[in-house]
């Protein structure tokens, strides 16, 4: 965003303090279970918002179509940057603070608008094999309502058409983000952060190495963003795929936690009248996931095997990229 007359990180910092360091991606690659366990370190202050997507706003919008607003303009969730920095005031002296918005990798202006915001900033970007990646990410975006279509070969068929507008479900509140292929971007993603940074400000980590092993993969986090790396943290559990079981119940579930329609207002009240805060937290709303999500069913193999022929070269490229074996250790070397 060159030319941008935005104000500048010193003047950010009379305002409130900007984050140290991001945790930007991808969705599904444990971006949770590593925010759940940065934010147990005290030495470190994680946003209350998990993915606050302040700087990826308009993801994929070019300068002069919305690109270059500036930061007062609201973001995401409606907040100013005032309300953004708001999020860490809580923050000890001296705690690094930290946050993890997941569109942060995939978006074009993200990089760039951090850099401009807090140079000196920390990145930490995980990737993931990516046909599973797609397998997770679709069942999260149907869980989200963000997406309608639950077959994922007819999801990422419909690429085109929502490119052009067509068939983008309501509640699509980033129609872009269900251009599933264009989140298997990894090295376009990578140059454009370390254009945007030096190399050495930016940690790539893969995913099969932090579920292996939590705390190895922590550890060298710690390292990277200078804290202590030899608190223990505690394992977490990485965010659970799982699947759509009954959409109208959800759907009505759902409108009546948020009030949608003078029915679902009334329905509303009435719960909350007749029930304590912990009887809808500790029994009513598991009961509401178990009715609504179940257990993912095995992938469809036959198309797992067409994703990983489709990105064998970006697996072939990013391994390069690295200098890593991601070929052998996604299993893309028996891809034909």
């Amino acid at each position: 965003m060159t030319g941008s007359s935005e104000p500048s990180y010193a003047a950010h910092e009379a305002r409130g303090r900007v984050p140290d360091f991001f945790i930007v991606g991808h969705a599904k690659s444990g971006t949770t279970a590593l925010y759940e366990m940065l934010r147990t370190h005290p030495e470190i202050y994680m946003s209350e918002v998990k993915e606050p997507q302040f700087f990826a706003r308009n993801p994929h919008a070019q300068a002069g179509e919305g690109g270059a607003k500036s930061f007062e303009q609201t973001g995401r969730y409606g907040e100013t940057l005032e309300q953004y920095l708001s999020l860490f005031a809580a923050a000890e002296p001296g705690q690094l603070l930290g946050e993890a918005s997941t569109f942060y990798l995939w978006s074009r202006l993200a990089p760039e608008r951090i850099a401009e915001q807090r140079p000196d900033a920390r990145i930490v970007a995980i990737l993931r094999e990516p046909s599973s990646f797609l397998y997770s990410l679709h069942l999260q975006m149907v869980q989200n309502r963000a997406e309608t279509e639950m077959d994922l070969r007819k999801a990422i068929a419909l690429e085109g058409p929502r490119r052009r507008g067509e068939q983008i479900p309501p509640h699509a509140y980033w129609p872009e983000a269900l251009m599933y292929s264009e989140r298997v971007r990894y090295v376009e993603q990578l140059r454009r952060f370390h254009a945007a940074f030096p190399r050495e400000q930016v940690l790539v980590l893969i995913y099969d190495d932090f579920k292996r092993d939590n705390q190895h993969t922590v550890s060298e986090v710690l390292r990277f963003l200078g804290v202590d790396d030899t608190v223990s943290l505690g394992a977490v559990s990485a965010n659970p795929t799982v699947a759509l079981r009954a959409p109208r119940v959800r759907s009505a579930v759902h409108a009546i936690r948020h009030g949608e329609g003078p029915l679902a207002r009334v329905l509303k009240r009435a719960v909350l009248a007749l029930t304590s805060s912990r009887l809808r937290r500790e029994v009513l709303y598991p009961i509401r996931h178990r009715v609504v999500y179940g257990a993912p069913q095995a992938p469809d193999e036959r198309l797992m095997l067409e994703l990983r022929r489709r990105f064998r070269s970006e697996v072939l490229a990013l391994s390069e990229y690295l200098d890593r074996d991601l070929v052998t250790l996604w299993g893309y070397d028996s891809v034909d």
